[in-house]
Formats: C-alpha cells, sequence, structure tokens
C-alpha cells in the first residue's frame, strides 16, 4: 500500500483531469497565453468539485463506514485514535496540501455556528453569510484588507453524520440543526481576477492533489491500527462490507461525477 501512495502523490492528482480526456500539453502553452477565466468562473469551477468529492467522502466513506464501525474523530491524527477525518477535517487537511503548494489559492470553512469559534464569520463575509442561508446562491466580493478576490459558497448539511456531530460536538453552540441546513460556507480566495488557461488548470489540479493527500494520510493512519479492526483496502466501499477504496478508486468515482463539466469549461476555452 505505502508503494501505491507514494506514487499517487507524484502523479494521482493530474488523473481527475487527464483521465477523462486529458489536458492537451502541446497546446497548453499557447491557451496559456490567448485564453482567460473570470476569476470568478474558476472558483466555481473548483467549487463545484469540492462538493461532490466531500459529499462522496460524507457519504459513502464517513457515513457508509460508520454503519461498519469505522471511526471518525476530530483528533484522528493522535497516536491513541484509530479514526479517520471528519468531514470538514477532510477539507481542512485539502486546506492544507493546497497551501504548501505553489498555487496561490485559499480555501477555508466557516460558519455562524461554528464548532471551533475561530471560524465564525465577521463583517463583510458575516454579512453576505446571510443572504446564503436565504438563497443558497453564491457571492463573491474583493476583500480590501487581504487584497483577494473571495467567493463563498454554501455548504449544506448533506448526511446523517454532519447532523449528528455538529448537534452533539461538546464545543457547539447550536443543537437543532436538520438535513439541508447551511450550516456554513466554503470560502475560496484568489489574488488575480482573471486566470489563464495553464493557471486555472493548476488550480484545479492543486485542489485534486490536496484530496489525494488528505485521504492518503487516512490510509496510512488505518496501517498503523493496532486494535481496531482495519478495513480492507481495495476496489469495494464500505456500503459492500469493512472495506474502504484505493485512492485511484476514490478518485475515478469523484471524476465521472464532477468532471464533466469542469472539462466541458476548459475545452470551450482550448
Amino acid at each position: 500500500m505505502k508503494s501505491i501512495i507514494k506514487l499517487l502523490s507524484a502523479s494521482a492528482f493530474v488523473l481527475v483531469l487527464n483521465s477523462c480526456g486529458g489536458v492537451p500539453e502541446e497546446k497548453t502553452a499557447v491557451a496559456g497565453e490567448e485564453k482567460v477565466f473570470a476569476v470568478e468562473e474558476v472558483l466555481e469551477m473548483v467549487a463545484k468539485e469540492n462538493d461532490v468529492t466531500r459529499t462522496l467522502y460524507t457519504k459513502a466513506i464517513v457515513g457508509g463506514g460508520k454503519k461498519q464501525g469505522m471511526k471518525f474523530d476530530e483528533d484522528w491524527r493522535k497516536d491513541d485514535v484509530e479514526a479517520g477525518p471528519l468531514p470538514a477535517l477532510f477539507l481542512r487537511g485539502v486546506a492544507t496540501s493546497i497551501r504548501k503548494s505553489p498555487v496561490p489559492l485559499g480555501l477555508y470553512l466557516g460558519s455562524d455556528f461554528p464548532v471551533n469559534a475561530a471560524n465564525k464569520f465577521e463583517g463583510k463575509q458575516a454579512e453576505l453569510f446571510t443572504q446564503i442561508k436565504e438563497d443558497q446562491k453564491p457571492q463573491f466580493f474583493y476583500d480590501e484588507d487581504q487584497k483577494l478576490h473571495t467567493a463563498m459558497f454554501a455548504d449544506l448539511a448533506s448526511a446523517g453524520a454532519c447532523v449528528s456531530c455538529h448537534n452533539d460536538h461538546p464545543q457547539t453552540s447550536k443543537t437543532d440543526w436538520k438535513l439541508g441546513d447551511v450550516m456554513g460556507a466554503t470560502t475560496w480566495q484568489y489574488p488575480k481576477d482573471s486566470l489563464t488557461y495553464k493557471e486555472t488548470v493548476a488550480v484545479l489540479n492543486s485542489y485534486a492533489k490536496g484530496t489525494v493527500d488528505i485521504y492518503m494520510e487516512y490510509l496510512d493512519e488505518i496501517e498503523a491500527f493496532k486494535e481496531s479492526e482495519k478495513p480492507e483496502i481495495g476496489d469495494k466501499w464500505p456500503a459492500e462490507g469493512n472495506y474502504l477504496p484505493t485512492p485511484e478508486v476514490f478518485l475515478d468515482s469523484v471524476r465521472k461525477l464532477s468532471s464533466y463539466e469542469t472539462m466541458k469549461h476548459l475545452v470551450a476555452a482550448n
């Protein structure tokens, strides 16, 4: 498994784009000079990729895994905790990977009732989040303080695992969350108002690599389990038993669910 994971850390993040037709290398340089996307369009693209990935992880991995006895915990990285990351921590892991990359893409999750008080929206974002809760439409603005173009997208309680975790958390400030509620907003930031074709692909790849990084970290944690039963890693999902998909299988499912719309944008500009 470790040899597979090391290989994926270098290459799997391009699978999401290349496996459904690919980005023509011979055209990228030319397209990169001639074609640009508005930053709002790019942030919407990556936000849609994130919606699919997080929903798949939340429902198929966390929700399905819990039914098989798998555990997920906010302290999952501790040596004495044998568990995987909760959905919000999965997103945080993606954000950490992106932050370490050369791509200047920012990602974080906020709310008006966060479990962690540091994630509470303030100022302009708090104002826009009020509107998001009403109509669930994205909000875009330029953050003058940080000099960053910012996009906020509704983060919904899409699975029972989200609702129960937030309602029962000892630090929660709200205990009546329901399925479908707008629990927060996923916020993306980028310094430029438009991106070239090449920069757009870099943004999408940085996100995809982030999902690979955090998922592989989870599988590494499983390898170190001493007390808990280890799920079998392969081509099966928790819905079929005590199984977890390999990174390749997980990403292939993400690709099938999300890449059509993304590639439609990229091909139209190529």
